[in-house]
């Protein structure tokens, strides 16, 4: 076990690397100026340029790429060009929303795209099957932008149940968790449903059923809980996602997360933050991934760690 682990931690820590790598290249090649965004339209040409050599932009990109890779091995992250401030320091300010958000959403696809799966593997080949397999399809193909306007639109708006936007309250979680919930549980459901199938035709969900025990007792007891095994290598792959991937619904709803923070830092061509954020989310997919598969492996003796 620990070997497995140590090795995974140097795999990741080369992921991270490549990612830095391959991130940095592809800003430098964007055509936009940040040292153009900082000085404004206004600024000269000689002020522009004397931006550019204070922020270290006028060396050769191997040069740049070196001394951020430098500070990043010391754990220094950079200093945001527009905010005057530690990446690390805005990161881990905006850390806790978007933790809260995650934890909330995860709760939320998970329950609805699991209790669909279910009902739709139960009830296979009849109309709920069809319809919740519609629903879910729905929810997959939906943008995240569309269900956030709806569902502000009839909650917020008409019903005026939540409020608009903001963070604070339990209320302000509810739309921005059931928005991100009802896109990654379109993904549970179809896979819950097809982890379900799979399981009801093993031998023991037949014994089980031969020893005379009730259809609600076998469902419950022995088929969930194996089905559930590949729900939990997606949750890995869902913590990374959330952490990099709800730029807009953050932005939707005015929630202060790290999303919203890389939206405002792309929209300055802020490369430290830009660079920031990424990382993050590169590690927390990394760390997810690592964290259910070990997750798996207490919960399933079968499953070997290689």
């Amino acid at each position: 076990m620990a070997a497995y682990v140590l090795r995974r931690l140097l795999e990741a820590a080369l992921i991270l690397v490549g990612v830095s790598l391959v991130t940095f290249i592809l800003l430098y090649l964007v055509p936009a100026d940040p040292a153009r965004q900082i000085a404004g339209r206004s600024a000269t040409a000689a002020t522009v340029e004397n931006i550019r050599e204070q922020l270290g932009l006028n060396l050769p990109i191997w040069e740049q790429y070196g001394r951020y890779f430098w500070g990043l091995i010391q754990g220094d992250l950079g200093r945001s060009y527009a905010q005057k401030t530690e990446v690390g320091v805005l990161i881990w300010s905006r850390l806790p929303a978007t933790l809260l958000l995650m934890v909330a959403a995860i709760t939320a696809e998970l329950v609805m795209g699991v209790t669909l799966g279910v009902l739709a593997a139960v009830g296979r080949r009849t109309a709920l099957d069809q319809i919740l397999m519609v629903v879910s399809f729905v929810g997959v193909s939906a943008p995240q932008f569309v269900v956030g306007i709806l569902l502000l639109y009839v909650f917020a708006v008409q019903l005026a149940w939540f409020p608009i936007g903001g963070y604070g309250t339990p209320a302000h979680l509810v739309l921005p968790a059931m928005t991100l919930g009802i896109l990654g549980a379109g993904w549970y459901a179809r896979m819950m449903r097809s982890s379900m199938l799979d399981v009801l035709n093993q031998d023991y969900v037949r014994t089980a059923r031969a020893k005379g025990l009730g259809k609600l007792r076998v469902v419950l007891r022995h088929a969930v809980p194996n089905a559930l095994l590949p729900i939990i290598a997606m949750i890995g792959l869902d913590i990374g996602i959330f952490m990099s991937g709800i730029v807009v619904v953050e932005s939707v709803f005015g929630w202060p997360g790290i999303g919203q923070l890389a939206w405002q830092a792309i929209q300055r061509v802020d490369i430290p933050i830009i660079m920031g954020v990424t990382l993050v989310a590169a590690f927390a997919i990394v760390l997810g991934n690592l964290l259910a598969d070990l997750v798996a492996f207490f919960l399933d003796p079968r499953i070997k760690l290689r």
